[in-house]
């Protein structure tokens, strides 16, 4: 499985559990960490780890490894690092706060509209 197909499947698996403004950076060339890294946030600290839980669940169905997996019990920024993709879940108070978008303005933004269907 490449990047790209990682990407889709953190991208679809946040979108089916009603993630809110789902956006990928293309890290590549910017940052060692990761290709990509996936922002999104939810409404509630239960939808946060909904949707910190369907990534990693659907990762490990996939065998994929879930390298790891930081800030689950306080549901205001979970991390999920997947290796080529990192997934960073915020809590709507929170991602404002941090807004990793402007922190890493110089990194381009995925086209994701053909793989999502709630922000459409």
């Amino acid at each position: 499985m490449n990047e790209k197909d990682l990407l889709t499947i953190v991208a679809k698996s946040a979108d089916s559990k009603r993630a809110e403004d789902i956006i990928a950076l293309n890290m590549k060339g910017i940052s060692l960490i990761a290709d990509y890294f996936l922002i999104c946030h939810g409404n509630s600290d239960r939808q946060v780890q909904a949707i910190a839980r369907e990534i990693k669940d659907k990762a490990q169905e996939l065998g994929l490894e879930v390298k790891r997996l930081e800030g689950f019990d306080e549901a205001r920024w979970i991390l999920i690092d997947l290796g080529d993709v990192v997934a960073h879940v915020f809590h709507h108070e929170e991602r404002g706060y941090y807004n990793l978008e402007r922190l890493w303005g110089d990194a381009p933004i995925e086209d994701l509209t053909s793989v999502l269907t709630n922000d459409l």
